[in-house]
């Protein structure tokens, strides 16, 4: 970990280097796109973006490769990709981390099948859910009470799962969190293992671990079998650019490959693709660099956040309830403290102060910290925080912990009476919201972002629930998967 594997063939950039000797190749373009190389591109885009961005925008040549039977520069990039990440292969994914989550359920599930997933999954599972006909074994992630932040998945929760359901075919883990929370991936790992069964990570906003003796273990390392990451997130790949990589052989990867023709277009983006070969390219060679740089900018960001009246910073989570490590690039602040709710904050930042933040909750803002961060923005992100301080001070004016947790009260481990699958396909109705509470949901009600569902196809509608949605959407946040994102109206099955 944070080495720089073989660092004469790290050097390299096979894709990016094809895709730029196909950008000076003088040719008459009769292929898609119809821009034909920013021949035909609007003026006021090509203003926008310039033009050598449309000269790279190219379907698959001969020179270029195919994306789904590699023989030529995908495939060396893929290679050098997986050496570098900790893989012993690697798939480039122009869908996003989305595309891959739904492969990978597909190359382990079949109808019917159960597996274990933490009920903070991203709504991707969902879709792999319906795709698969697979059948959630819900657990639950431990909820800090004190933050209201979800911890991680405990060990023994998740043996408690296998030993209840001894015929899943798999576990899917998400660690990181949003707010950089690990579950410990080595234990859980030992635990699928034990049972010759694959341990899937959603570790979309972890592709950065491999580079840094101070970041958390990626989960490769510990043990993992198929991770998937979203380098867009926090690496240097443009967005939407992600990979999937795999380890030991509990995985089918002819079947894996299969399911990823499925669920990737099949005109990806050489741009997407290009963006991911040049950021391995750049944590290979400079990576270490890189995040040590992050890491400091953090700390000190960090200390003096910690300053500031009517704040609290997360970094104490607790060991023994889920959370074995945190990604200390990732800055969760609490602000209710100031009288405002994270939503309130997060308009306040972005509208009058010019700081962004990645995700406001009702009590909190979390902050990504990469290498794309210079001191600057943090002397500015530390400013705008100070200015919030000095200006807002009291109580919030409603407190809604309470409902998120009674929103969050389910059984340890649970399984769905009726599958997303066939909740997907059943007849359903549209309903007032107060009529819509004890039926089963005909569609997903998720707060966005993070797009962790909090009422899944299948699933009773609770007045705790709905409590909460309302509570979000009134504070400013946002309810997707829905008809009526109002919520005046739920769609619900019939019958």
């Amino acid at each position: 970990m944070g080495n720089r594997p073989h660092f004469e063939e790290q050097s390299q950039a096979p894709l990016l280097e094809a895709l730029a000797q196909s950008i000076r190749r003088d040719h008459a373009p009769f292929y898609a796109p119809g821009h034909k190389r920013g021949q035909g591109t609007p003026a006021p885009l090509k203003a926008l973006l310039g033009e050598s961005v449309f000269r790279a925008d190219l379907p698959e040549l001969p020179e270029l490769d195919n994306l789904f039977a590699p023989e030529g520069a995908i495939a060396q990039a893929q290679s050098l990709a997986a050496a570098a990440f900790g893989a012993e292969q690697t798939w480039f994914l122009a869908n996003g981390s989305t595309c891959g989550i739904e492969a990978a359920l597909l190359a382990v599930c079949r109808p019917g099948d159960k597996i274990i997933v933490p009920r903070n999954a991203h709504q991707s599972v969902v879709s792999a859910l319906i795709l698969t006909g697979a059948v959630p074994v819900w657990v639950q992630p431990w909820v800090d009470p004190d933050w209201d932040l979800v911890q991680g998945v405990e060990v023994d929760a998740i043996a408690q799962a296998l030993a209840a359901h001894p015929d899943c075919c798999a576990v899917l883990l998400v660690s990181p969190t949003y707010q950089g929370i690990c579950s410990d991936i080595a234990a859980i790992a030992g635990l699928c293992h034990e049972r010759r069964i694959p341990l899937l990570v959603d570790e979309a906003h972890g592709p950065h671990f491999a580079f840094h003796p101070d970041l958390p273990t990626p989960a490769l390392a510990a043990g993992a079998d198929l991770v998937v990451q979203s380098t867009h997130k926090v690496l240097s790949a443009l967005t939407q650019a992600s990979m999937l990589h795999v380890r030991c052989d509990r995985i089918d990867r002819s079947r894996l490959q299969k399911a990823l023709q499925l669920t990737q277009s099949t005109s990806p983006s050489y741009l997407l693709l290009a963006s991911l070969d040049a950021a391995r390219q750049q944590m290979a060679l400079e990576g270490r660099e890189q995040m040590a740089a992050v890491l400091s900018l953090a700390q000190t960001v960090r200390e003096r956040l910690k300053a500031l009246p009517g704040l609290r910073v997360f970094e104490q989570p607790v060991a023994d309830r889920g959370c074995y490590q945190l990604d200390l690039t990732r800055l969760t602040v609490e602000v209710s403290g100031l009288g405002l709710s994270g939503f309130a904050a997060d308009a306040l930042l972005h509208e009058e102060l010019g700081v962004t933040a990645e995700l406001p909750t009702l009590r909190h803002l979390t902050f990504i910290l990469s290498l794309g961060n210079s001191p600057a923005d943090g002397e500015r992100l530390v400013q705008a925080l100070k200015e919030l301080s000095q200006r807002y001070d009291g109580p919030p004016s409603a407190d809604h912990t309470e409902v998120l947790a009674e929103s969050r009260v389910a059984a340890a481990i649970q399984v769905p009476d009726l599958l997303p699958r066939d909740a997907f396909f059943a007849a359903a109705e549209t309903v007032p919201a107060a009529e819509a509470i004890g039926r089963l949901s005909g569609e997903t009600l998720c707060p966005y972002p993070p797009g962790i569902p909090l009422v899944l196809p299948g699933e009773a509608i609770t007045a705790q629930a709905l409590q909460s949605l309302q509570c979000i959407r009134q504070a400013g946040g946002y309810v997707t998967g829905c008809a009526d994102s109002t919520l005046a109206t739920l769609t619900v099955i019939r019958g």
